[in-house]
C-alpha cells in the first residue's frame, strides 16, 4: 500500500512539472497548460508531440528564448536573381573577324587577372581559304608593282616642273598615295596582326583563348568586370512591382544593398527584368551567379518578427517554431511566414503575441525523437 501511494505522488510531482505555465495559449487561444497525456523525467518526445528537455540539457543544448510582440513591418517579396556585368565598368570582348591568337606584350591573361583599360590582352592573326589567300597575294604583287611605277611616274613629273601642268602632279602623288594604301590594306589583311585590347579596367572574368586557338567572328573571347561595381538582375511577374519597392538586400549576404535602377518593359521568359546595382565592401558575386533578392515594399505586414533561426521543419514538413510553455516543456506550432530581410522573418499566422519562442538551439530540439 505505501509503495503505491509513493509511486502516486511521484507520478504527480512529475506531471505536475511537464504542466504549461499559467497563460500559455495557442494562436487561436486554445489553452496550452493542460497536463499531458504521459510523462518523462528525462530528454524525450511526449506522445501529444510536445518535448521534454531539462534545465541541465537546455544549458548543453545553447537554448534561447524570445519573449514576441506582434507589429507592422515592411511587406517582402522574394525574387529569383543573377549576378551580372555593369555595361559602364566592364565589358565583353569579341573577335573582329576569323583568325589565329598570338600573345600580346604581357602575354594572355587568365581568369581572375587584373587589367586596365587599354591593355593589350592578345592578338589577332587574320585567316582565309588558300584560294582567297592566293587572290589576295596576287593582288599585293599587282599594287606593289604599280606603286613603283606611280613613283617613278611622281619623280619624273617633279623633274618636269614648270613644264608639266601642276594639276598633273597633284593627280600624280594622289594616285600614288592610294595605291600605297590599298597595298597596307592588303598586306595586313594577309599576314598583318590585330591589337585586342581591354576595353575597361577591371578583373578577367572569363578568358576562352590559348595561344594559337583559331576563332570565328564574334566569338567571345574575354569577360572583363569590376568585381566592386556589379548589377544584379531579378524577374518579376508583377510590371508595376518596380515602383513599390523601397529597398532590397540579397538573401546570402545581408551587407550588401542593392539599389533600384529600373524594370523593363519587355517580358523575358514571362517575366519583368529588375535591375539592381550592387554595392558593398566586399562584393563576393560572380558573372551568372543565381542570387535571390529580397525586396521590400512601401506597404506593410502585421505579424511577429523572428530571427530565421527559429524556424524549423515538423515530419510534414510544416513550417514550425518552438514555443516555451513551462520550464521543461517545448510546444510546436505550425506557422505561416515571410522573408523580411537574411536573417529575419515575418510570421504572419500560427502564433500569437507575448509566448515565448525559442530562438537558439531550435534544429537541437527539433531533432528530439
Amino acid at each position: 500500500m505505501k509503495q503505491r501511494i509513493f509511486a502516486g505522488l511521484v507520478a504527480g510531482f512529475i506531471s505536475t512539472s511537464l504542466l504549461a505555465s499559467p497563460g500559455a495559449h495557442g494562436p487561436n487561444g486554445e489553452h496550452l497548460d493542460e497536463k499531458t497525456g504521459a510523462t518523462a523525467s528525462g530528454l524525450a518526445r511526449l506522445p501529444d508531440g510536445s518535448v521534454n528537455v531539462p534545465k541541465l540539457a537546455q544549458r548543453r543544448m545553447g537554448v534561447r528564448t524570445l519573449m514576441v510582440k506582434e507589429g507592422e513591418y515592411a511587406r517582402t517579396v522574394v525574387l529569383n536573381g543573377r549576378a551580372a556585368i555593369d555595361p559602364n565598368a566592364g565589358g565583353r570582348v569579341q573577335a573582329p573577324f576569323a583568325g589565329q591568337i598570338a600573345p600580346g606584350p604581357q602575354g594572355l591573361p587568365v581568369a581572375g587577372q587584373r587589367v586596365v583599360k587599354g591593355q593589350v590582352l592578345a592578338r589577332l592573326r587574320p585567316l582565309g581559304d588558300a584560294i582567297e589567300r592566293g587572290n589576295q597575294a596576287a593582288e599585293l604583287a599587282g599594287l606593289r608593282a604599280n606603286r613603283e611605277l606611280l613613283a617613278k611616274r611622281v619623280k619624273r613629273l617633279e623633274s618636269l616642273e614648270g613644264v608639266v601642268p601642276a594639276k598633273e602632279v597633284e593627280a600624280a602623288h594622289a594616285e600614288l598615295a592610294a595605291t600605297i594604301g590599298r597595298e597596307r590594306a592588303v598586306a595586313r589583311s594577309i599576314g598583318g596582326v590585330e591589337s585586342i585590347n581591354a576595353p575597361a579596367s577591371g578583373i578577367v572574368a572569363s578568358a576562352a583563348v590559348l595561344n594559337g586557338q583559331m576563332v570565328e567572328p564574334r566569338e567571345v573571347l574575354f569577360e572583363i568586370v569590376d568585381p566592386q561595381r556589379m548589377l544584379v538582375e531579378a524577374l518579376a511577374t508583377d510590371a508595376s512591382l518596380a515602383r513599390r519597392i523601397s529597398s532590397a538586400t540579397l538573401a546570402d549576404a545581408a551587407d550588401v544593398r542593392l539599389t533600384l535602377l529600373g524594370g523593363g518593359r519587355s517580358l523575358r521568359e514571362g517575366a519583368v527584368p529588375l535591375n539592381f546595382r550592387a554595392q558593398g565592401k566586399t562584393l563576393d558575386l560572380a558573372v551568372g551567379q543565381p542570387v535571390t533578392v529580397l525586396a521590400k515594399l512601401n506597404t506593410t505586414v502585421k505579424g511577429i518578427a523572428l530571427p530565421a533561426s527559429a524556424l524549423a521543419r515538423n515530419q510534414a514538413n510544416e513550417t514550425v517554431v518552438w514555443i516555451k510553455s513551462g520550464a521543461q516543456r517545448f510546444i510546436a506550432l505550425p506557422v505561416e511566414v515571410t522573408q523580411m530581410d537574411a536573417g529575419t522573418v515575418i510570421v504572419t499566422r500560427g502564433l500569437s503575441p507575448d509566448n515565448r519562442v525559442v530562438v537558439q538551439g531550435t534544429s537541437l530540439i527539433n531533432q528530439i525523437r
